[in-house]
């Protein structure tokens, strides 16, 4: 992974080891991708309804809420890679590799 990414998920881990929230055997990886998925409709909700040409307007009016949910869908994906073994950073650029092969320029 990236330093950043690295930064990042130990930051995170730090933070839920801290409050002890995946004691029991609770974190595990089937869960956190569940998770990763309602943020994620937590995330769309935003735009339910809304007109394409509205898009904009809604982000800079809603910024700070759309921002929390899309943050929870990093953090969610961020703990999934980092007990799942993934290195995030190469899983990245491994897949945009692929896509350029795929969707060549």
């Amino acid at each position: 992974m990236s330093d950043s990414i690295k930064e990042l998920a130990e930051e995170i881990r730090q933070f839920v080891d801290a409050r002890n929230w995946y004691a029991g055997g609770c974190a595990d990886l089937k869960g956190i991708a569940i998770s990763i998925a309602l943020e994620a409709a937590e995330l769309l909700e935003h735009f339910q309804w809304v007109k394409d040409t509205n898009v904009a307007e809604k982000v800079e009016t809603n910024r700070t809420e759309i921002q929390d949910e899309l943050a929870d869908v990093v953090i969610y994906a961020l703990q999934f890679a980092d007990r799942a073994g993934i290195d995030l950073g190469e899983a990245v650029r491994e897949k945009m590799r692929k896509n350029g092969e795929r969707w060549l320029v």
